[in-house]
C-alpha cells in the first residue's frame, strides 16, 4: 500500500482539543472526512482540514494516486512547545497561564 503524509508543526491549539476532532475522522474516506471537518465548529477543525487537503495534494501530485480511493489510516496529534505567560492579578500578585501548541501528522493510504 502506498502511504502519503502531511505534517503541521506548532499549531496554536492544545493537543487535547485537537484530538477530539482527529478521533472523528480517523479511518474515514477522504471525502467523508472533508465533509465532517467543514461543518465542525471546533477551532482545530479548519487546521486539521488544511493538513488533510495538503496530504490529498501530495498524493495526487507526488504519487499520482486516485483521490477517490484514499482513506485516513493514521492521524497523530502530539504536544509541541508551551508558551508560559503571566497575567497581573489583584494586590500585586500574578497568575501564570499556558498557551499550548501541538504537532499534527496525517497519513493517507489507498484502498486496494
Amino acid at each position: 500500500m502506498t502511504e502519503v503524509n502531511a505534517t503541521l508543526r506548532s499549531a496554536r491549539v492544545s493537543s487535547q482539543k485537537a484530538r477530539l476532532v482527529a478521533n472523528q475522522i480517523r479511518g474515514k474516506q477522504v471525502e467523508e472526512a472533508l465533509d465532517i471537518l467543514s461543518f465542525e465548529l471546533q477551532k482545530s477543525a479548519p487546521i486539521i482540514k488544511k493538513v488533510l487537503e495538503s496530504a490529498i495534494a501530495n498524493a495526487e501530485h507526488n504519487q499520482g494516486l486516485d483521490i477517490d480511493r484514499l482513506f485516513i489510516s493514521k492521524i497523530l496529534v502530539d504536544e509541541s512547545f508551551t508558551m508560559k505567560r503571566i497575567r497581573p492579578r489583584a494586590r500585586g500578585r500574578a497568575d501564570r497561564y499556558l498557551k499550548r501548541s501541538c504537532n499534527i501528522k496525517l497519513i493517507l493510504e489507498e484502498i486496494s
